[in-house]
């Protein structure tokens, strides 16, 4: 699963799977983080993806979402060297930002 390529529908990379995040209860995928940007590993961002926007297209051997790259640089990301912590809240964000269900009640 990590490095499974992420492509726009026109067919663009807009990056690869770095993490997966697992609910705890249910056992579910519920994000998928993309690194996303940068060039040889400076300056990438990670960007956790709602796992319902995320659609596997076999003949790309990649996942495929309805995204552009504009809208990916706007939205909730994070830094490789920053002290990250996922919080209820920033899952809210996420979720609110790409308009699906939020797993944080």
């Amino acid at each position: 699963m990590n490095g499974t390529n992420v492509y726009n529908p026109a067919g663009d990379t807009l990056g690869s799977i770095d993490d997966i995040m697992i609910d705890k209860v249910s056992g579910r995928a519920i994000y998928a983080v993309m690194a996303f940007g940068g060039f040889l590993g400076m300056g990438e961002k990670f960007h956790p993806l709602p796992w319902e926007t995320l659609k596997y297209d076999q003949t790309k051997g990649g996942y495929v979402v309805n995204l552009d790259k504009k809208v990916l640089e706007d939205a909730p990301n994070y830094d490789r060297d920053s002290e990250f912590l996922w919080t209820p809240d920033y899952g809210r964000k996420v979720d609110s930002y790409y308009k699906t269900p939020s797993h944080w009640g």
